[in-house]
């Protein structure tokens, strides 16, 4: 690599990428070997000095390396809402050469599928000498706005060749659901979530699981398909060594090939983790990912995995812990402070909504954790945590240590109420309940203490862990908040039963092992409607953190 290897450790992902890409071939290089268009016209990303390898190229490129339509299947279709889900669906999908005019046909019967809605290409092309052989990636997708609130839509991709209309061809169309107009007390609902999948059996196996829960989305807290399989965020080699990482990107063929069972028909809603840091692609470490996936885009600028949606009676909050993690500083700071201030503003304007009753807010690096392996997080609790609690948020859902694990209740880092298997908690009193759901098919990790879930209870007590704090050390602590502990596959189930103003609105949390056994429930009660209001109390992000 030509850099030692204790620089390489401390190389920030920004540096990294400024690295890397001096390593990339020339662009001269690459028009006399071929691998770019015929005429000089590129594919977006495959230009060496490109910072942003997702930018958009038109739908209607043709290069040398184009195959006859006829010759290529779309694959790996997946969904994501817009920043209104009544209205807003992404649809993305891969092919494995560059097509003609890839396009989404969208009808509400599917055969009756519209006209052609061009599509944009986010091409990636991954290299490093010695390190990664060349791999050319090329992502489609295409915006949905507009759309009727409540309503079923079926859908085809397709490109000059490849028509979804064609009676040849229906077996490939995808359908989805758009979110009801929001009416707190008339939608019932599921949502699914879990980190740390990669491919797998076990990872097949649990969104089998997950899809007979008949979900109207799911969310993914970081650590998605293990491309890059050590996490660190150091820069790549071929063997890992000397302070390195190793990366394929065609396992992200693999991944979302495999998702595509669940993702074609249910929005996946991905969180960023430290495996997904990928200095290739952008200083951010984020190209690569802004490639693959579409993100509602309503957060701060620099974090494109920072956002937010409500369905129903809850508000949804995706953020990136990387930016805070003292663990792996790779990226830390990386936002400049603009992703908490954001934070707090938006937890602001959910909590005087009128018919936003919970909060849930789900990223990567956890909180509260007592693993072998990664335990908590210092640099969430320090930022993150005073306003959860000062915004009294319901639920946080975390991935990174790959076990289930679930707190009692908790406010300034102690316990406020212990919650039992099956009990029901309101966080206006009793304060937040954070969830480890790391299980969802990478290998297991492990417990200082016994496992304790539902059918297999075991006496609480202390058990002893620690915290990454701001220096990047382990600080131990002895800690009672850790009520339930699993260790195997798993994934979360929760059931949204919202009610008329002034009636108790719940979420019913369930964890589900891989067969479909519960492992641990409870219940989150509000009054429906006992937020919503700034008169009400809710205080402004400017006022003390420390603000009840």
């Amino acid at each position: 690599m030509g850099v030692p290897a204790e620089l390489m450790q401390r190389l920030s992902m920004a540096e990294q990428h400024e690295y890397l890409t001096r390593l990339r071939p020339s662009r001269r290089t690459l028009l006399r070997t071929g691998a770019l268009a015929a005429g000089g016209t590129a594919v977006a990303g495959l230009l060496p000095a490109t910072s942003a390898a997702a930018s958009p190229t038109s739908p209607t490129l043709i290069t040398s390396s184009t195959r006859h339509g006829t010759t290529v299947v779309p694959f790996a279709r997946h969904l994501a809402f817009g920043a209104d889900p009544r209205t807003q669906m992404r649809i993305a999908w891969q092919v494995p050469a560059i097509v003609k005019h890839p396009f989404v046909r969208l009808g509400r019967h599917p055969l009756d599928l519209g006209q052609k809605i061009p599509a944009e290409v986010r091409a990636l092309h991954s290299e490093v000498p010695g390190a990664i052989a060349p791999v050319d990636q090329y992502y489609l997708h295409v915006e949905l706005d507009r759309l009727l609130p409540g309503s079923r839509y079926f859908y085809g991709v397709g490109h000059d060749g490849f028509d979804p209309a064609d009676a040849a061809n229906l077996t490939s169309l995808g359908e989805f659901e758009t979110a009801p107009r929001r009416k707190a007390h008339a939608l019932s609902y599921t949502f699914t979530a879990f980190g740390d999948q990669g491919v797998s059996y076990d990872a097949l196996a649990n969104d089998t699981t997950l899809l007979g829960q008949h979900p109207k989305f799911h969310l993914h807290a970081g650590d998605i398909a293990y491309a890059d399989p050590s996490g660190q965020g150091k820069p790549v080699s071929s063997t890992g060594a000397n302070g390195t990482d190793v990366f394929d990107p065609r396992v992200w063929d693999n991944f979302l090939n495999q998702t595509e069972l669940v993702a074609k028909q249910i929005p996946w809603m991905v969180a960023t983790g430290n495996h997904d840091m990928e200095a290739l692609y952008s200083p951010n470490g984020y190209g690569g990912q802004e490639a693959r996936w579409d993100f509602p885009g309503n957060g701060p600028s620099k974090c494109p995995s920072v956002y937010s949606f409500i369905y129903g009676n809850v508000a949804y909050i995706s953020l990136d812990a990387n930016d805070v993690s003292n663990e792996i500083p790779a990226n830390k700071g990386y936002s400049g402070g603009s992703q908490t201030a954001w934070l707090a503003e938006r937890l602001y304007f959910l909590r005087t909504q009128p018919d936003v009753d919970f909060v849930v807010v789900y990223f990567h690096h956890c909180a509260y954790s007592t693993t072998n392996q990664h335990a908590s997080e210092g640099g969430v609790r320090a930022d993150w945590v005073p306003l959860f609690d000062k915004y009294k948020v319901d639920l946080v859902i975390n991935g990174h240590n790959h076990v289930y694990e679930r707190s009692d209740a908790l406010r300034a880092n102690a316990v406020t109420r212990s919650v039992a298997i099956g009990a029901t908690v309101d966080p206006a009193e009793d304060g937040t309940m954070y969830v480890t759901a790391g299980g969802a098919g990478r290998s297991l990790y492990s417990f200082p203490v016994p496992d304790s879930y539902a059918g297999h209870e075991v006496a609480h007590g202390d058990v002893p862990s620690y915290y990454w704090d701001a220096n990047g050390n382990k600080v131990t602590e002895t800690i009672q908040w850790s009520r339930v502990r699993y260790t195997g596959y798993s994934f979360l189930a929760v059931d949204v039963a919202p009610a008329p103003h002034g009636r108790a609105t719940t979420l019913t949390v369930r964890a589900l092992a891989e067969n479909g056994t519960e492992v641990d429930r409870f219940v989150i009660r509000r009054k429906a409607g006992e937020v919503g209001l700034a008169s009400r109390g809710v205080p402004r992000p400017n006022e003390n953190l420390s603000a009840s």
